[in-house]
This record gives structure tokens, C-alpha cells and sequence, in this order.
């Protein structure tokens, strides 16, 4: 039997395996078919529900390594299984791993002169790469650092934490849109979205919308534990050496209530 067929007959049995509990607590009672559905795996891996369609029937004939990659992480192939799946697809898996972008010294230095002014050095792909210490003190509690979005999405305190969540992860999420269009198969954007959208449905909402803007000034009044709700407005710039990267910083209205409380939580930390 030709290799596409097989291919198509392998992912539709792990398909009918996999635990549908991955796209939310659905009512078993309304499912028509064991596992996920078609339309399902195509939204977790990043595809359309058509080409997917066309995998699992044979009239795909030349999948991506990023799809088969994200197919890998969706159906929850080990090992063996993948270097099958790959095998059908004669093709070789994307090697996968975190972002190895770094912020520059000068920058790190800069930032790290600030006494009261939280401050982030982000990747192109909202990866936290340097925060000063204001910063730290700021996001003291918070479980999810080293990302932005996972921040927003999958820290269990981000929804008290920031005053107008839904705001803030619609931008979130945009931006993410904005940087994605021009490197859409990079294997650490892959990751990001997959682990994103297993985890959580408003963000699989808001990626489906394909929003993408530049969003250089968002509001992002936060409630801190110690001083209680604080004004402050992100403004973002971008990094001339480093392509993609943005600087990131919360700022209070001068002479304003929030500065006030944003200068004592700081002089706190330093005593």
C-alpha cells in the first residue's frame, strides 16, 4: 500500500486514541466519536480542518515537517511513534528547543540602574530574556516568568493580578500575530502556540481570531498583594541591535498615586 495511505490510516487510529480532555472538559455524552475530532487536531496543530481532511484520506502528499512536528505534540506519539509517523511522511523531524536569543550586557546594565521604573527585555516571541529588579518586585508571585503569554494564560494569578486581563491577552495575543507572519514555521513558535493552546481555551479563542497589531502603549493597571492596585501603562521599544526584541516598560503617571505606591514597593525590596 502507498505510503500517503498508510500515513492516513495511522493518524486517524492515534487520532480516535487520544485523550479528548486536551481541548477542555468536553460532554462525553455529545461526542460521536472516541478521541479528537478531525477539526479538533487541525486546530491544536495550527492547520485547517481541510488539510488535515486531505491527510487522513490520502490526497496529502507533501505535510510540512512543522505539521508533522505539531502532529507529533497533538496526538502524544512517543518515540517510536513518531520516527514511524516521520518514516510514512519520508521526511525528518524539526528539532525542537527553547529560544536562544539573549539581551545585550549594555542593555541588561541600563535597566538594571533603574530604582523604581520595572523594565523587561522580551524576544521577539515574548520571551522574558532580562528583567530588572523593580520588575522582579512587581511580578513577585507570579509563577509563569519566562514568557509573557504564559504569563497571561497559565499563571493561575494572572486574572487578579492585571485589572482588565481580557485587554491585556487580546493584546498579548496580537502581537504574537504581528512577529508570527514572518517566521510562521519556527520551531519555537511552534512550541509556544501548542503548549498554549493545550492549556488554554481563551487563548485558542483569541489565536483563532488572527488578530495582529503593534501595540507599543497598553494600559495594564495591575493589583499588587503588598500595595494594592497600581495604574501603570506598558510602553514598548524596540531594540535596534537586536531584531525583534522589545523593551518593556511600566510606568506610572508622574506625581500620581500609583508612582507613589511603585516607588515605596521598590525602597521596601531595597531595605
Amino acid at each position: 500500500m502507498d505510503d500517503i495511505y498508510l500515513l492516513g490510516d495511522f493518524l486517524r487510529e492515534r487520532r480516535e486514541a487520544a485523550p479528548p480532555r486536551q481541548v477542555g472538559p468536553p460532554d462525553s455524552a455529545s461526542r460521536r466519536e472516541p478521541g479528537l475530532s478531525r477539526e479538533e487536531v487541525a486546530m491544536l496543530a495550527g492547520v485547517s480542518a481541510d488539510f488535515y481532511t486531505r491527510l487522513e484520506e490520502g490526497r496529502e502528499r507533501d505535510p510540512s515537517g512543522r505539521v508533522l512536528d505539531a502532529l507529533v505534540r497533538v496526538l502524544a506519539l512517543g518515540p517510536d511513534a513518531s520516527r514511524y509517523l516521520y518514516e510514512l511522511a519520508r521526511r525528518r523531524p524539526i528539532r525542537r528547543g527553547g529560544t536562544t536569543e539573549t539581551a545585550g550586557p549594555g542593555l541588561v546594565t541600563l535597566i538594571r540602574s533603574w530604582p523604581a521604573t520595572p523594565a523587561l527585555v522580551c524576544g521577539r516571541f515574548l520571551d522574558v530574556l532580562a528583567m530588572n529588579r523593580p520588575g522582579d518586585v512587581l511580578y513577585d508571585g507570579m509563577d509563569y516568568r519566562d514568557n509573557l503569554l504564559r504569563m497571561v494564560f497559565l499563571d493561575p494569578a494572572a486574572r487578579s493580578f492585571y485589572l482588565d486581563w481580557e485587554r491585556l491577552a487580546r493584546a498579548r495575543v496580537a502581537s504574537l500575530h504581528l512577529v508570527a507572519a514572518a517566521d510562521p514555521e519556527h520551531p519555537h513558535l511552534t512550541e509556544l502556540v501548542g503548549e498554549l493552546s493545550l492549556k488554554s481555551a481563551e487563548f485558542r479563542k483569541l489565536w483563532a481570531r488572527r488578530d495582529a497589531d503593534d501595540l507599543t502603549c497598553t494600559p495594564q493597571g495591575v493589583r499588587h498583594a503588598m500595595v494594592g492596585e497600581l495604574d501603570v501603562t506598558g510602553a514598548t521599544y524596540d531594540v535596534g541591535h537586536a531584531s525583534g526584541q522589545r523593551l518593556l516598560l511600566l510606568q506610572a503617571e508622574p506625581g500620581s498615586p500609583s508612582e507613589e505606591s511603585l516607588t515605596f514597593l521598590t525602597g521596601l525590596d531595597a531595605g
